[in-house]
C-alpha cells in the first residue's frame, strides 16, 4: 500500500489554511505551498550554514518583518519560480515572499509594491524594471510589446529549452506536495513534450472591452435609468497583469497568423459599430481548417492568400491563408494538402481541425485544445502509452476504453482503432452531439457516445474492467471524491488521466494510488505537454495500471 506524508511540520495555524487550499487545487493553494516550501528551504540552509561557522540561529518565528507601504518601490533579488510563472524573492528576514511577475530567479529588479498578505506570508507586488538580470534572462527574445504588462505571458525573455525545464520541475513540485505521496511510489517525471511552435500557435483567442463608465450600475439599469454610452473606443483586448484593467492590444503574437488577422477585423468592426454598443463584450476569434487534396487545382488562388472572402465556414469577412501539409507520416501514399485557413467570429458556427488524418468539427464557440501545433505529438504519445507493454501485453487482454470527460470526442475517436468498443461520456449535450458527428465523419464504427454526469457513469457500463481503460480530462478542478471512489470500485486495468491542473491531477492520483477496496494503481510514467509556450501552463499526462492492494478495506 501506498504510503503517505504525515503532516505534523506544518504550524497548526498553517495546516487548516493550507489543507484546505490542497484539496481544491486553487491557483491560490498552490501559490501558498510554494511559499511555505520557499521558506522551509530557505530557513534550513541558513540553519546549515550558520550550524558549520558555530553562529547563533535565530528563530524564523520570532522576526518582525515590517512591510514597506503600499505603492512604494523596494528592490528584490528572486530566488525561484512558483508554479504559475511569477518570480519568488525572500525578504532579509526570511519569513516573507515578494511575488513579482515578470521576473528569473537571479533576476534583481525593482517591483512596486500592491498587496500585503500578513497570515499567508507574501507581498503581491508589480514588476518595474530589471536593477541586474540573471544569467538567463534574454529580453531579445520577447516579440510582443505587450509583454511585462498583459497577463497572458510569463516567459518571452526565457530560452525555450528552460521553459521546458521550468514546467517539468512544476510537475515534480506538484506530486511532492499534493499527491502526498512517498518519493518512492512516484516515478521521475519525464522531459516535457515541447510544442513544435511556440510562437503563432493558438488557434482561439478571446479578446474583451468593458462597458462605458457607469454601465455596471445594474440597480440604475433596473430602475429605468438611461445606459451610458460610449464616447471614445474603449481598450480591446486582455487584462493587465494583477487587474481587471484591460491592455489594449493591437495584435497577439501567439495567434496563428488567421486569428491575429481576426483581431485585426474585429477591432476595426468594434470601432466602426461602437455607438450600437451599451455593454462590454468578449470577442471570438477561432481558426477553421478546410483541406483541398488536389494541389493543382488551387495553384492559382496562392497568389492571391490575403484576399478577402466571406461566407466560408460561416465567417463573415475572413482572410485566408493556405499552407501545404503532409498527410499522417504513416501514410504511404505521402501526398499533400493545401490547407485554407479562416477565422470565424460566430460562437455558433462550425470550426473545423485537423490532427493528422483525423477531423473535428465543433461550434467555434466549444471548448477544443487551442494549439493544434502539438496535438499529433500529443494523441500520438497517448496511444503509444495506453496499452500494456512488455511481459504485461501478453498476459492482458484490452478490447473497451471509456472516455470520461470525452468532449467532442478527442480521444474516443483518435484511440479507437485499438479496441473492439469505445464509449464515450460527457455531460453537456452539446459536446455529445459533436462527438457523434466526429465520430462518423472520421467512419468510427466501434464508438458509442452517452450524455451522463461522470460521478455516476460506471452505472450504466457493462464492460469487463478486466478488459477495459478508462481515461479522464477533467476540468481544472479536476475529479470528485465520488467519482474516484467508483473508479476505484470498478477497478479498470489501466487509467490514463489527462490534465490541464497538474496539481489536482497529482491529488487525485494520490488517492488512485493509495486505492480503496480490493483495488489500487501503481503510477507507471509521468509527462507534461507544452501546449502554452511563453506561458507558466503545463498539461499533464499520468499513466496508471491496477495492482491489488494487500490489504482489503471497504
Amino acid at each position: 500500500m501506498a504510503r503517505r506524508k504525515s503532516n505534523k511540520q506544518h504550524p497548526g495555524k498553517r495546516q487548516k489554511t493550507s489543507k484546505a487550499s490542497k484539496d481544491g487545487g486553487t491557483s491560490e493553494g498552490v501559490l501558498l505551498e510554494d511559499i511555505r516550501r520557499l521558506i522551509t528551504a530557505h530557513n534550513a540552509s541558513e540553519l546549515s550554514a550558520q550550524n558549520v561557522i558555530g553562529e547563533d540561529v535565530p528563530n524564523p518565528q520570532a522576526s518582525t518583518y515590517k512591510p514597506p507601504e503600499r505603492f512604494t518601490e523596494i528592490e528584490v533579488k528572486i530566488s525561484q519560480l512558483s508554479a504559475a510563472g511569477d518570480g519568488l524573492g525572500i525578504s532579509s528576514t526570511a519569513d516573507h515572499v515578494y511575488v513579482v511577475p515578470f521576473t528569473l530567479p537571479g533576476d534583481i529588479v525593482r517591483a512596486k509594491v500592491v498587496n500585503y498578505f500578513a497570515q499567508d506570508q507574501y507581498t503581491l507586488a508589480d514588476f518595474v524594471k530589471v536593477v541586474a538580470p540573471a544569467p538567463r534572462r534574454d529580453d531579445s527574445l520577447i516579440r510582443c510589446p505587450y509583454f511585462s504588462r498583459c497577463s497572458g505571458c510569463q516567459f518571452q525573455m526565457l530560452n525555450y529549452e528552460d521553459q521546458l525545464i521550468h514546467k517539468r520541475t512544476v510537475i515534480e513540485r506538484a506530486y511532492r506536495s499534493f499527491s502526498t505521496l512517498t518519493p518512492d511510489v512516484v516515478p521521475p517525471v519525464g522531459e516535457t513534450i515541447g510544442s513544435p511552435l511556440q510562437y503563432g500557435y493558438r488557434t482561439k483567442l478571446t479578446p474583451h472591452f468593458d462597458g462605458p463608465p457607469g454601465s455596471l450600475n445594474r440597480k440604475a439599469g433596473l430602475n429605468g435609468a438611461k445606459r451610458e454610452q460610449f464616447d471614445q473606443v474603449p481598450p480591446i483586448g486582455f487584462n493587465l497583469k494583477g487587474t481587471r484593467k484591460i491592455v489594449d492590444i493591437e495584435d497577439c503574437p501567439l495567434g496563428t497568423e488567421a486569428v491575429r488577422s481576426g483581431l485585426t477585423r474585429e477591432r476595426n468592426r468594434v470601432t466602426e459599430e461602437m455607438a450600437t454598443f451599451r455593454k462590454g463584450a468578449t470577442l471570438l476569434l477561432r481558426e477553421s481548417t478546410s483541406r483541398r487534396p488536389d494541389r493543382r487545382t488551387l495553384q492559382t488562388s496562392v497568389e492571391k492568400s490575403s484576399e478577402k472572402i466571406g461566407n466560408i465556414n460561416g465567417n463573415e469577412g475572413g482572410s485566408i491563408y493556405r499552407e501545404d501539409l503532409p498527410t499522417n507520416a504513416k501514410s504511404e501514399s505521402r501526398s499533400l494538402y493545401m490547407e485554407e485557413k479562416t477565422c470565424i467570429t460566430d460562437a455558433n458556427a462550425i470550426s473545423t481541425e485537423f490532427i493528422d488524418d483525423f477531423e473535428f468539427a465543433n461550434p467555434a464557440g466549444a471548448f477544443f485544445q487551442n494549439n493544434n501545433s502539438i496535438l499529433p505529438k500529443f494523441t500520438a504519445y497517448i496511444r503509444n502509452h495506453i496499452l500494456p507493454s512488455g511481459p504485461e501485453a501478453s498476459t492482458i487482454s484490452i478490447k473497451h476504453l471509456i472516455d470520461a470527460y470525452c468532449g467532442s470526442g478527442l480521444f474516443t475517436v483518435t484511440l479507437s482503432s485499438l479496441f473492439s468498443s469505445s464509449l464515450g461520456i460527457d455531460i453537456a449535450g452539446g459536446s455529445i452531439a459533436s462527438a457523434k458527428k466526429n465520430a462518423v465523419r472520421n467512419k468510427v464504427s466501434n464508438a458509442s457516445f452517452m450524455t451522463a454526469d461522470a460521478s455516476a457513469l460506471f452505472k450504466e457500463v457493462d464492460f469487463s474492467p478486466e478488459e477495459t481503460i478508462v481515461i479522464i480530462d477533467p476540468p481544472r478542478k479536476g475529479c470528485d471524491s465520488a467519482f474516484l471512489h467508483q473508479l476505484l470500485h470498478f477497478g479498470p486495468q489501466r487509467v490514463v488521466y489527462v490534465s490541464c491542473n497538474v496539481h489536482t491531477q497529482a491529488r487525485d492520483v494520490g488517492v488512485l494510488v493509495e486505492g480503496l477496496g480490493k483495488w489500487m494503481y501503481e503510477i507507471e510514467s509521468l509527462r507534461g505537454f507544452d501546449f502554452f509556450p511563453q506561458t507558466g501552463h503545463v498539461e499533464g499526462v499520468a499513466i496508471l495500471k491496477r495492482s491489488c492492494r494487500t490489504s482489503s478495506r471497504p
